[in-house]
């Protein structure tokens, strides 16, 4: 039996009511500082540039991943059955630990660093770290156990299939929480409804055919969310011009500029080389701000006026592309004007399904036990998400420009 608090731990949240926390372990690590630090990485990246609530943070969303995975451990009997007491701790962790490795601004981050979040939350949880400590202290073994978890090698794959399937305990806190810290209503689904039919079966997890419109409206909720949060225009703006912005930057350190020396924080990002672990810690949001705003102030006339934009929401307008000349115009107007077009014009583009059966990989696939005991993949027992998933993909492709080149026209 593994170490428990004298007694439960509760922490009040907007979405599950309260957080319950009865083992040591887990304490252990929302008091590490990797986990303290997701109280300063927001959870959505640039979606509070249009919503401005959405404010919530990547420690928050932790949290609720843990809770929703400890219920389901404890409360959905086939779970609680099935798996053993190591297992149970090592999902927990697993659901607490899988958003260690985000860097400022989430996801647009990586296109900086080129590295995969994923990948640094298993260095954070395998290397010296406070987090590592905690989990050795519990089990020698449990750091690896955690990680495999979170990069899918864990040999029980109903432990993966909680964490990072189609339906997982990830996805059902960040939709709900998500739709919350937006005031949005299009990301609501039935948790309740959908945990109530979570059985066991051939090894895997699976949905009763009585919960099958729950999950329906969930895989409707992904969708909307992603056209309406996830990929709206003006997050996509200022996130691409993060990706601008360190493109000068890397430009200024390849001609041995020294208003990077101004600004310190940045120089292992900007270097190419591999980030430690204690690079990644230091590099949170107000970091990242304090550097614009002494870039804001810089010599450099395009990293100051980029700088400004950023911490200004004085951000990018946008428009669809239909056709490349559309493109070509922008850049020769763009030019005419004395803009530079390697840091004042991008294209993004953005492309989805709200649920796609991966093939070779039936734990990332939703099942669902139909009443005469069948199994059956999602797509193939609802209607609904089978024109989902065979219909066409909805993309958006977009340029990226100075909205004064809009009151030029």
């Amino acid at each position: 039996m593994f170490e428990k608090l004298n007694e439960v731990k509760v922490l009040r949240d907007p979405i599950h009511g309260y957080i319950h926390v009865d083992l040591k372990v887990i304490w252990d690590c929302i008091n590490s500082r990797e986990v303290q630090r997701l109280k300063r990485i927001r959870q959505l990246g640039g979606a509070f540039q249009v919503y401005h609530t959405a404010e919530h943070s990547r420690f928050a969303h932790s949290l609720g991943v843990y809770e929703i995975a400890r219920r389901m451990v404890e409360e959905i009997r086939d779970l609680r059955e099935t798996l053993s007491e190591e297992e149970k701790m090592t999902v927990m962790a697993a659901g607490l630990l899988h958003d260690l490795g985000h860097g400022p601004f989430s996801h647009a981050f990586e296109s900086v660093t080129l590295a995969k979040h994923e990948e640094m939350t298993r260095r954070i949880i395998l290397e010296e770290t406070e987090v590592h400590r905690a989990l050795v202290r519990c089990s020698p073994s449990l750091p690896e156990k955690v990680a495999a978890v979170i990069d899918h090698t864990h040999p029980n794959k109903i432990l993966v299939q909680m964490i990072s399937g189609q339906l997982d305990a990830d996805r059902m806190d960040y939709l709900l929480r998500d739709a919350y810290f937006t005031g949005t209503k299009y990301g609501e689904f039935d948790l309740e409804r959908i945990l109530r039919t979570i059985r066991v079966r051939d090894h895997k997890m699976v949905v009763k055919e009585s919960g099958m419109h729950s999950v329906e409206d969930y895989i409707m909720a992904r969708y909307h969310m992603y056209w309406q949060v996830y990929f709206h225009p003006v997050s996509r703006s200022f996130e691409s011009m993060l990706t601008l912005m360190f493109a000068r930057l890397k430009q200024l350190r390849d001609q041995h500029s020294p208003i990077l020396e101004q600004i310190p924080i940045f120089n292992a990002f900007l270097e190419g080389r591999d980030v430690s672990v204690e690079d990644h810690f230091l590099m949170d949001e107000p970091a990242c701000n304090y550097g614009f705003t002494r870039l804001r102030q810089s010599a450099d006339p395009i990293a100051a006026d980029l700088a400004r934009r950023l911490l200004d929401r004085d951000l990018f307008q946008s428009c669809e592309i239909h056709k490349h000349e559309q493109l070509e115009a922008m850049r020769a107007r763009l030019v005419e004007n004395g803009w530079d077009p390697a840091y004042y014009l991008t294209v993004d583009e953005v492309r989805q399904r709200p649920y796609q059966p991966y093939q070779g990989n039936e734990n990332s696939m939703v099942w669902v036990l139909m009443e005469d005991g069948t199994i059956q993949e999602l797509s193939d027992a609802s209607v609904i998400v089978a024109a989902l998933v065979h219909g066409e993909s909805k993309n958006d492709l977009r340029m990226y420009y100075p909205r004064e080149m809009e009151r030029d026209r």
